[in-house]
């Protein structure tokens, strides 16, 4: 949900998290070749399961900065309002919000 309070500068991850995977995707790979060399076929098969892994992600990583920007409102779009009334609990039918604190706090218990 838009709050309206969204900064004016936001910018998207896809970068940062595509020179993460590939740093991880660099380790993954020595991380097999080491592992099948030292004769540890486990480790080797876990490190290529990763290697498979990140390189899913990475695909998707740089299908997603191909695609470029997509709509984001801008500032004479404005905030969503929020619920009026609705449910405290998504997903529980019949649960309506109290009025008055959100919430009352923790009971209190006197010492004899």
């Amino acid at each position: 949900m838009r709050t309206g309070s969204e900064p004016a500068t936001a910018r998207s991850p896809l970068r940062a998290r595509f020179w993460l995977s590939l740093w991880g995707l660099l380790w993954a790979i020595f991380g097999t070749a080491a592992f099948a060399l030292a004769g540890r076929p486990g480790w080797a098969a876990a490190c290529g399961v990763l290697w498979l892994v990140i390189t899913v992600d990475m695909a998707m990583i740089l299908r997603h900065i191909r695609q470029g920007p997509h709509y984001q409102p801008g500032r004479d779009v404005p905030p969503y309002p929020p619920p009026d009334n609705g449910p405290a609990y998504p997903g529980r039918p019949g649960s309506r919000r109290r009025s008055g604190p959100p919430y009352p706090g923790p009971p209190r218990r006197r010492h004899p």
